[in-house]
């Protein structure tokens, strides 16, 4: 099919390597039938702090976020799942964005859990002896040992990822409740000057609450600390599996890190952590890419372009890191909690806005992509529970 002409929109990066990046993208999902979507489910008890997540309107809701997001996604909206989706102040899980786009898309899906407190109900990959981390402010959020493991769960997948399909598109996304808030601590802690650049499900994020869980958990935190010893002490499990993931694959492969300053955060760690092994971090830069949503990347309370920036001058990378936005609109859609979107609630998550953008590499326009999800909330709401 053709290149849906409101395709994305560039965030971060040359120009030219962007289009040299889409193409590549675009090669692997036409000419593969290989080509994936890895969701990684991970869980912080950061989500339990009052004022820090919307990802549910309460903490206990948010324990059942990530089952929730990931039943949805691979059972779809009109299915009896186990986990109702969790209510939320505002808006519509993004699960569902990204439920819509699987079903048009010969993508394979994955799901692996990298630690959370409850496990989905469907067919999923676990790392083995993992859990959900402890709040950031503790200083203390994983064992190192954990922390670990990840890294190699994710670098085993990279590698057999690059050798069993090569040049095939990988879209990576996550469900982390709390999780920018454990991104924006780790960029604190590898130096990059984060305060007001990330984002969140908030509809303001909260950036001075933030700031002092961080400040806390830095503080209480063993010093220096080594890269994966610092995500030991105020990240989440997400962030070293994807991170090694990309090191894993070493530029054989198109990668989306599918979502926002989550993403960014990772691929900082994962530059990071490749700095630190003397890996070559061109092909890295040149074959991954972030893909997000315009309501973040827009956003006038965060600035993911700002933020990549900083990423890429405190780093000392070889190029901007890449990134786009889909500009899927909700504006003219028929229900309330779509429309919700608009209005700066829920914004992105569970590999949302890059598999909108995936869409449009496969021809599909954007107003099409807005009326399918209209549909889906029609069919969401026919088993009476969301």
């Amino acid at each position: 099919m053709p290149l849906s002409p409101d395709g994305p929109l560039v965030v971060s990066g040359d120009a030219v390597a962007t289009s040299s990046w889409c193409d590549q993208a675009r090669s692997g999902l036409t000419s593969s039938s290989a080509s994936g979507f890895l969701l990684v489910l991970a869980a912080t008890a950061t989500a339990a702090v009052p004022g820090i997540s919307a990802a549910g309107s309460t903490p206990e809701s948010r324990r059942f976020t990530a089952a929730a997001d990931a039943e949805l996604v691979m059972l779809g909206p009109e299915a009896p799942r186990p986990h109702a989706l969790p209510p939320l102040p505002a808006g519509v899980s993004p699960a569902l964005i990204s439920r819509v786009v699987l079903e048009q898309l010969p993508l394979s899906t994955m799901v692996v859990n990298a630690g959370v407190e409850v496990a989905p109900a469907v067919t999923h990959d676990r790392v083995g002896g993992c859990q959900a981390a402890a709040c950031l402010s503790t200083g203390r959020a994983l064992p190192l040992q954990q922390v670990q493991e990840l890294f190699r769960w994710g670098e085993v997948f990279g590698q057999q990822w690059a050798l069993k399909q090569p040049g095939a598109l990988l879209v990576v996304g996550e469900c982390v409740a709390g999780g920018t808030s454990t991104a924006a601590a780790l960029l604190e802690g590898l130096g990059v000057d984060s305060r007001g650049l990330v984002s969140g499900s908030l509809r303001q994020p909260p950036h001075q609450l933030r700031q002092g869980l961080i400040a806390q958990g830095l503080q209480r935190a063993s010093a220096p600390p080594t890269v994966l010893e610092l995500v030991a002490a105020v990240g989440d499990p997400m962030q070293p599996l994807v991170a090694g993931l990309i090191l894993g694959c070493g530029g054989a492969s198109p990668i989306l890190l599918a979502g926002g300053s989550q993403m960014a955060a990772v691929l900082a760690l994962a530059m990071a952590m490749a700095g630190s092994r003397d890996q070559d971090l061109a092909p890295l830069l040149q074959f991954t890419a972030l893909g997000t949503t315009r309501w973040v990347a827009q956003e006038k309370d965060s600035s993911l372009p700002l933020l990549l920036e900083r990423i890429h001058d405190h780093l000392q990378l070889p190029q901007l890191p890449l990134a786009m936005a889909c500009s899927l609109d909700f504006s003219s859609c028929n229900h309330p909690a779509l429309r919700d979107y608009e209005a700066g609630y829920v914004k992105e998550g569970v590999g949302a806005g890059g598999l909108a953008i995936v869409a449009n590499f496969a021809g599909l326009y954007n107003s099409q992509l807005a009326s399918l999800c209209d549909q889906a909330m029609d069919r969401l709401y026919v088993g009476g529970q969301p």
